[in-house]
């Protein structure tokens, strides 16, 4: 399964990015394969529709689920209706690799 992961940077130490469609990368983390890939992110800057591009860039890499601090409202019904799972981390700070280590115990 692949997953999205909002990221501050592009090194497993950086943290998970509260923002999804601003979010600095996105990390790419295939539980099949063990690999992980730091793309950053084409919208963080743009005027509008951030999220939506955001979605379309990750439905083109296959991913089947998104971890992010938060979502827009938009955002949800286009996850929705393309079986994407979204799931959100609030709390204590996490760097992208205790999200991966969480996701490499549970498949």
């Amino acid at each position: 399964m692949k997953t999205a992961i909002t990221s501050t940077g592009n090194m497993g130490s950086s943290l998970v990015d509260s923002r999804f469609g601003r979010c600095a990368w996105f990390v790419i983390y295939d539980s099949q394969s063990g690999s992980s890939e730091f793309i950053p992110n084409p919208y963080a800057h743009a005027e509008e529709e951030a999220g939506a591009e955001s979605v379309k860039l990750l439905i083109s890499r296959k991913v089947e689920r998104i971890i992010s601090g938060e979502f827009g409202i938009k955002i949800k019904p286009m996850l929705d209706i393309n079986k994407i799972q979204m799931i959100v981390i609030t709390g204590k700070e996490k760097t992208i690799d205790d999200i991966i280590g969480m996701l490499s115990d549970k498949s």
